[in-house]
């Protein structure tokens, strides 16, 4: 598929999005917050969901966090339009909360579609929420970050979501940094991805979630 052929496809699935009621997070949302970037990604970044900025202005990662973000793109030589940002639901959870396991069905196969479409060398998880339930993993992200996970015929590297870095101060940021870090010397091709053998779960059980 072109880029042009994949933009398309993107811009028909964010409109087809753009009135969904497949969930009750559709009663309470203001914007559809659909996903935004590159088709042509190399990095592709999965949050939990958005938050009162990013329903109000439906983009991800918008304000501090987002600010943050661009920050650590530039730093490994990025920046936020080479990427691509989407989140597990598109719609934001009352509060903030969890998003439920109906809101992620509903939203899954939005998802599937993104990374079909963007086709990214590496997913970065940004959170203990995204990263668990890609990851299928119980174990919360300060264990599992700093690590290259071979996931779905890609990457994944988990790393904190950057809402985390400010409230947690500089040790949360050195930690994204050496994730940031991570990615770009995957994408360069050193070193090699590794993961724990118990740490990224069985391939079959991961495809579950995009089966």
């Amino acid at each position: 598929m072109s880029d042009t052929q994949a933009a398309q496809e993107l811009e028909r699935l964010a409109e087809l999005a753009s009135t969904c009621t497949a969930c009750g997070l559709a009663a309470t949302r203001t914007n559809v917050v659909f996903g935004d970037g590159s088709t042509r990604a190399q990095v592709m970044f999965i949050g939990e969901g958005p938050g009162r900025n990013e329903d109000l202005q439906g983009l991800p990662f918008v304000g501090a966090a987002g600010q943050l973000l661009n920050q650590l793109l530039s730093e490994i030589g990025l920046q936020r339009s080479d990427a691509y940002i989407a989140n597990v639901v598109k719609c934001r959870p009352p509060g903030n909360r969890d998003p439920r396991p109906d809101e992620i069905a509903a939203c899954k196969g939005y998802l599937v579609d993104q990374i079909r479409l963007i086709d990214p060398t590496v997913v970065m998880t940004l959170g203990n929420f995204a990263t668990k339930l890609l990851l299928k993993e119980e174990r919360g992200i300060t264990r599992l970050r700093g690590r290259a996970y071979p996931w779905w015929n890609r990457i994944v590297i988990p790393t904190f979501h950057p809402a985390a870095a400010l409230r947690g101060g500089a040790s949360v940021l050195a930690s994204m940094r050496e994730d940031f870090a991570l990615t770009r010397a995957t994408l360069d091709g050193r070193p090699e991805p590794r993961s724990e053998p118990e740490a990224a779960g069985h391939p079959v059980e991961q495809l579950e979630l995009f089966g």
